[in-house]
């Protein structure tokens, strides 16, 4: 299925998702990935319409500067014509008093460009950011609105790619690009028309280097162009290298990698090397070829001019000002054909900020959505069928009552469909058949928010967000005093470690936790959750990361935290199902099995074979044949 010119690929389901393959791998996907660096059209008319909108509140500003653009351009061209007047009509005249005014009136034009200028550069800054700050705010918004599945199936460099690297392709664009053609373009006409007007016999002459010219750059833009992109596809991979490297250093040198991967680094740092060198080349090519076609420009000038200058058939000043307008005259092409890259990648830019923008949120409020009311508890699983893929079932006629209060856990080999029953009761997927409801609701009439306001997910790798530890666990119920944060804290057995911190709640996290330890993460996450107080809990192997003694710590907080509460429990340790309500048991994405520990044990079927796989091996019994440890159901 396609959205919005975005792939969609296989959803996460259950199963868990694999780490690095090292860095060629991760050079390969960059490079794969840098397939979207590829340049477009140099105008694409539908982007520049919806760009249109964005400045349509800003047009007041947008007119100013074009207003500004226009006078910048126009004094700025009348310069060489106040000079060769000067020369002509008051030095070569001995005119003082003349030579006094046109002075001045060479300053004045000099301070109606420097205004003119200054308030183009100060309007197209304000433009452009406002639009840019605009898009990005756009693109966040509507990112976060959008379901797993958009998620599943791009990556997150890509989409960072979309956010960043895009929106500041259009930055060139519209803070400068857009009104810098414009200037060249009305400077280029009216250098053009003042040659003419001067001299339309010289101005021909002058003008028999353009054709070079034209030839020149269309062949230099044809081989800068591959040569550009080279470079960006270069630094594409030495970034994914330098990110991977840095990322895995742990890995890279508890295996003592560190010389082959400096070598695999160094190879892709070469190449980028080399990219750079060509573009350089082709670079230093281009710009002498071009002053030296400028210069043949002016000596024609000088020469067939001189002549008429000598002649009298023109005077001295006027072939002064002929001749730093031929300069002028070769000072917009250059710019317009260095700007052709820059406007087809921002071209390309925007198309993909837009496509990102036109995706579609594939799980949205009805339009008769109600808010769900303070719920009971009361889940049902009524014949759902589910599929990530059309024809690939994952769930296939789960029909599950659980009761207000209800501690349910759910066991089964790894893509057996465990997840997904989360993922369907927050409504991050909707079912493809049958329905899910709460106290009787079906999930697809009320409104998402009142729905995840009433619940909690604890995931198996603990997210925590930059801020402090304080931060962190009112995360989800912002008013929160901060007694209720330290008896959240102390309720899962939290507030200990905490009180350790040098800065106690208030400890500053690094990136994703980073100062902390897997197992204290994950009581920080169970805190937010319960300060949130949900009434109903989801417990996604949250126990499967931590050490025995926090799991311990976890266990007896869970007794107290599950009471009174639906809840589901997602969990291969035995410890964390055995006290269960009801075990629910999955495979191949249906429910095989239903009951208590002890209940299952005694059917002797899919459940009891789990157990006597993970504990009849590990021989530790007491004397009644009572297990003295435990190991991990398998999956």
């Amino acid at each position: 299925m396609m959205h919005g010119g975005w792939g969609h690929g296989p959803g996460m389901g259950s199963g868990g998702g694999g780490g690095g393959m090292g860095m060629r791998q991760g050079l390969r996907g960059a490079l794969d990935q840098d397939q979207d660096e590829a340049l477009g059209s140099v105008y694409d008319h539908q982007v520049v319409s919806r760009l249109a909108r964005y400045v349509l509140p800003y047009r007041r500003l947008a007119l100013a500067a074009l207003v500004c653009t226009l006078f910048y351009s126009i004094s700025s061209s009348a310069g060489p014509r106040i000079i060769g007047l000067a020369i002509d009509q008051f030095i070569a005249a001995g005119d003082l008093a003349g030579l006094t005014v046109i002075t001045a009136v060479y300053l004045a034009n000099g301070l109606v460009s420097w205004v003119t200028q200054y308030g183009q550069t100060l309007a197209l800054s304000w433009v452009g950011q406002s639009v840019l700050h605009t898009l990005r705010t756009s693109m966040v918004d509507h990112l976060q609105k959008l379901s797993l599945s958009f998620f599943d199936a791009n990556e997150v460099g890509r989409l960072m790619s979309r956010v960043q690297n895009d929106v500041l392709s259009l930055q060139e664009l519209l803070t400068a690009g857009f009104f810098n053609v414009v200037q060249d373009i009305v400077s280029l006409c009216i250098v053009v028309y003042l040659l003419f007007s001067m001299n339309a016999r010289l101005a021909l002459i002058a003008f028999s280097v353009v054709p070079v010219l034209v030839v020149v750059m269309a062949i230099w833009q044809r081989y800068s162009r591959m040569a550009f992109m080279r470079v960006r596809q270069a630094i594409a991979v030495v970034n994914a290298g330098l990110q991977e490297n840095i990322s895995g250093v742990r890995v890279i040198q508890s295996l003592s990698r560190e010389d082959t991967n400096l070598r695999e680094f160094d190879r892709v740092n070469e190449a980028h090397f080399a990219a750079n060198l060509r573009a350089g080349r082709l670079a230093a090519a281009v710009q002498p070829l071009v002053e030296f076609l400028v210069a043949a420009a002016t000596a024609l000038v000088i020469i067939f001019g001189g002549r008429q200058a000598l002649a009298g058939e023109m005077g001295i000043g006027e072939l002064v000002a002929f001749t730093l307008y031929i300069q002028r005259f070769f000072e917009p092409i250059r710019e317009l054909t260095m700007q052709y890259t820059q406007f087809q990648r921002a071209m390309v830019g925007g198309v993909r900020i837009f496509e990102v923008l036109d995706t579609p949120v594939d799980i949205q409020n009805a339009l008769d959505a109600t808010e769900l009311p303070p719920v009971r508890g009361e889940v049902r699983y009524d014949h759902v069928n589910f599929s990530y893929i059309p024809g690939i079932p994952v769930l296939q006629d789960v029909d599950l009552h659980v009761r207000p209060g209800e501690t349910v856990a759910l066991v089964g080999a790894t893509g057996a469909g465990k997840s997904t029953m989360f993922s369907l009761l927050a409504r991050f997927y909707d079912v493809s058949g049958g329905r899910v409801t709460i106290d009787g609701y079906d999930l697809r009439g009320v409104t998402q928010a009142s729905l995840r306001r009433q619940m909690a997910i604890v995931l198996q790798e603990p997210f925590l967000f930059t801020g402090t530890l304080l931060d962190n666990i009112r995360y989800g119920r912002l008013e929160a005093t901060d007694a209720e944060v330290g008896a959240a804290a102390k309720a899962v057995g939290a507030h200990d470690f905490i009180m350790r911190l040098e800065q106690g709640y208030q400890t500053v996290l690094q990136e994703r936790g980073g100062n902390l330890s897997v197992g204290q993460r994950q009581l920080i996450s169970f805190a937010r959750a319960i300060l949130a107080d949900p009434r109903i809990l989801m417990l996604d192997e949250a126990t499967a990361n931590v050490d025995t003694q926090t799991e311990l710590l976890i266990q007896r907080a869970l007794k107290e935290l599950l009471r009174g509460r639906t809840s589901f429990v997602i969990a291969h340790r035995l410890s964390t199902v055995r006290d269960a309500d009801r075990i629910v048991v999955l495979e191949h994405g249906r429910i095989v099995e239903e009951g208590t520990h002890q209940e299952l044990l005694e059917r002797s079927g899919l459940y009891a074979n789990l157990y006597t796989m993970s504990y009849a091996a590990v021989g530790n019994r007491d004397g009644r044949g009572r297990l003295l440890s435990e190991a991990p159901l398998p999956t």
